[in-house]
């Protein structure tokens, strides 16, 4: 069974950076990490959840206007993991953030993360 464990949240002042991380246990009898395509969506209290970041299984990235410039996002395949470099932050980017990967091949399969919470102070 995959599972998705995020790490790297926490409280930070406005204009401060963090970055986050998930890792994720993968069984040998699974298909490669390499072709999932990789995402991290934000959820603050009373919003629909959004999609920040994503990164395909070919290297293609794409941002959420808002954060366009000042987010990053990376995985390395060797260590099953994804990341989310935030810089700027700002109150806007208050939310819990949650990891999510799908398989860009084969049959629809996909996986979430718990999230983590990430909490800006203006």
């Amino acid at each position: 069974q995959v599972q998705l464990v995020e790490s790297g949240g926490g409280s930070v002042q406005s204009g401060g950076s963090l970055r986050l991380s998930c890792a994720a246990s993968w069984p040998l009898s699974k298909a490669s990490f390499r072709i999932y395509h990789v995402e991290w969506y934000r959820q603050a209290p009373g919003k629909q959840r959004e999609l920040v970041a994503s990164l395909s299984s070919d290297g293609v990235t794409d941002y959420l206007a808002s954060v366009q410039g000042r987010f990053f996002i990376s995985r390395d395949n060797d260590k099953n993991s994804v990341y989310l470099q935030m810089n700027s932050l700002k109150s806007e980017d208050t939310a819990i953030y949650l990891c999510h990967i799908l398989r860009s091949t084969g049959r629809s399969v996909d996986y979430w993360g718990q999230g983590t919470q990430v909490t800006v102070s203006s």
